[in-house]
């Protein structure tokens, strides 16, 4: 049975266990996680702004992504919404997630390392610290 999704929670427990993870020296599931943890705190800010969902939580068509196709599509819903005034938070020039994939999950382990997943990490942070400004000024 799936549980109704909860994307601030899954967001602040995938970002946990990948530092977690991380520390342990284990990249595959670590990565993995901070990508999930990235995703789940971009859609917790894009539902708190108005994203419709369905009845289990789930957003509606074309929003269900994961985070390297999400990363574009937030950044496009979120001008000109209440909480776009703060993503200079998360400017790049590209897409920090571009080279993650969900897929990864299946990957042998010696496919991962530490300079792999530091700017996954990176951008996770960068979510993570965009996500509590936002839930410190009510917005989440």
């Amino acid at each position: 049975m799936a549980h109704p999704a909860d994307f601030a929670n899954a967001h602040v427990r995938h970002w946990r266990d990948a530092e977690y993870l991380f520390d342990a020296g284990r990249w595959g599931n670590a990565d993995q996680l901070y990508g999930l943890s990235a995703e789940c705190g971009l859609k917790a800010v894009m539902v708190a702004d108005g994203l419709p969902v369905d009845a289990a939580g789930s957003p509606r068509r074309g929003y269900k992504e994961h985070v390297d196709t999400l990363w574009g599509i937030f950044h496009t819903f979120a001008q000109g919404r209440r909480t776009g005034h703060l993503l200079h938070h998360l400017r790049q020039q590209s897409n920090p997630f571009a080279s993650w994939s969900v897929h990864n999950r299946y990957a042998n382990d010696v496919r991962f390392n530490q300079t792999a997943v530091a700017p996954h990490r990176t951008a996770a942070r960068k979510v993570r610290i965009f996500y509590l400004r936002l839930k410190e000024r009510g917005h989440v």
